[in-house]
Order: C-alpha cells, then sequence, then structure tokens
C-alpha cells in the first residue's frame, strides 16, 4: 500500500493566472481553500462543522459565508455527497437529516434536496463559474494519473465513490447504499459510526473484506482510497491500492475543470 504525493507546486500569481475556490463539502464537515493553476493553496484552508437541520437555502449561504473568509477567486468547485448528475443534487444522504449522519430524515428536506440545481444556484450565489461535482468525484482529480482504469474511494460518513476511464469520468455509481451483508450497505458497515464502534484495527480488517470484494467487479488498474478516515487504516490494503491525504478534496477542485465528464 503505497503511500500518496499530493504536492503542490509553487504558488503563482498575477494577470493570466486564475484562481479556484475549492469547497470539500461532507456529512460532519465542509472544508474550503482558495488555489492557484498548480494546485497550491492561497490561503490555509478552513473548516467549520457542517450545520443541521440544512435545508438548501442554509446550505448556499453557509458556503457563501466561507468565500468570504477566503482570498478573492475566479471560478467554483464544490463537492457534495451523494448523486450529483449534469451538477444537480439527485439524491444526497446527509443533508436532509434532522440532526446530522444517520438521525432521522425530514420528509421536507428530502423533497428540497431532491433534484435540486446545485450548479445553476451556486453559480448565481458565487457570481463565478461554478462546476458541483460528487466529493469523491473531486479527490480522485487530484490524484489520478489518467491512466486506464482508476477507481477513488472516500471514507468519510460513509463510502464515496468515483471511476475514472483514462483520466475521463465516468457516470456516478452509489455504492455507499449497495447492500453488502444482511441489513448493511457499504455506509452502515464501514461508515464513521463503525470505525468509532470497532476501532480502527476491526474496521480495517472490513475494509479490507470490502476492497478485496470489490476488486474483481471494477478490475481496476488502481485504487486510490482518501477521505477523512483513510488516515485511520491500519493494514495494507494491496499494491494497487493508495491511500491519500484528506486535502484532496479540496486541491481536486483545480484539476476537476480539466476532467472530460460522462
Amino acid at each position: 500500500m503505497t503511500e500518496p504525493v499530493v504536492e503542490p507546486s509553487g504558488s503563482q500569481s498575477g494577470p493570466g493566472f486564475i484562481r479556484t475556490l475549492g469547497i470539500d463539502c461532507g456529512g460532519s464537515g465542509l472544508k474550503a481553500s482558495v488555489l492557484d493553476e498548480n494546485g497550491e493553496m492561497c490561503a490555509q484552508h478552513i473548516r467549520i462543522k457542517t450545520p443541521y437541520p440544512l435545508p438548501p437555502e442554509r446550505f448556499v449561504r453557509t458556503l457563501t459565508m466561507l468565500a468570504k473568509r477566503l482570498p478573492e477567486y475566479d471560478r467554483v468547485t464544490v463537492g457534495m455527497p451523494g448523486m450529483i448528475r449534469n451538477g444537480c443534487v439527485i439524491r444526497t444522504p446527509h443533508y436532509p437529516s434532522v440532526a446530522g449522519p444517520y438521525t432521522d430524515k425530514d420528509p421536507a428536506l428530502v423533497e428540497a434536496w431532491s433534484h435540486w440545481p446545485a450548479q445553476e444556484i451556486l453559480q448565481e450565489a458565487f457570481g463565478k463559474p461554478t462546476r458541483v461535482l460528487n466529493d469523491a468525484e473531486v479527490q480522485g482529480a487530484a490524484v489520478i494519473k489518467r491512466e486506464g482504469l482508476e477507481v477513488m474511494f472516500t471514507l468519510g460518513t460513509g463510502l464515496g465513490c468515483a471511476v475514472f476511464d483514462n483520466g475521463r469520468l465516468a457516470p456516478h455509481l452509489e455504492m455507499s447504499h449497495a447492500p453488502v451483508r444482511k441489513n448493511a450497505t457499504y455506509d452502515t458497515w464501514i461508515g464513521i459510526h463503525k470505525l468509532r464502534e470497532l476501532g480502527p484495527r476491526k474496521w480495517s480488517e472490513r475494509m479490507q473484506v470490502v476492497v478485496d470484494g470489490l476488486r474483481p467487479v471494477f478490475c481496476w488498474d488502481h485504487l486510490y482510497v482518501g477521505g477523512g478516515n483513510a488516515q485511520r487504516l491500519k493494514i495494507d490494503l494491496g499494491s494497487d491500492v493508495t491511500i491519500v491525504p484528506n486535502v484532496a478534496g479540496v486541491i481536486g477542485a483545480v484539476r476537476a475543470w480539466d476532467l472530460a465528464l460522462a
């Protein structure tokens, strides 16, 4: 299990250089920074807890508030959990919850988030070109080599997934909701609550089962594992797996604009 390299190469600024506001939206926290064309942070990233309850209007206000605490930018990349299709939230797992991930859903919030045109509304709110993708897709953009079939798993509140074919982003798969055991999905079997319940060692053994089980499904050339809990892994997942730092969720904001979208 090789260690990652996600190292920006020297900040540049001035006329002709594009700065990207990158916002990584998770079920538990929101992270943001402004980056130059090389993925170098122009300011230390900031992080706040994801507020709940979270109707879309509050989500927009929160993101624009984060932006005001950062330097000027020319465009925006937002990574969100859930099924994001053409910049529209088809379904998001945590934001319709009353008090955060794995709490009861508010039917009114479920309705409000369903098919919410995130990219259109956020572009208007920021007043800048804006791209909204699934958060695993943004993280993957930071680390893939764009060679062969590459898969990104993110370990945060649940399991995120993105697939890239020679650098081209494939249609999104919500692996988190697929069954992995009786009465258990990937989210409920290896999500953050299971990490806390089992501890890093036993939880890591479950991740080994997940990777070994999905390897013949995807037949990937390489798998990248990131997200806030990836550094808690206590087991070697294989020579075809690379653990990447969580900051990839922000740094990928720049490279996401170069992705060929499905």
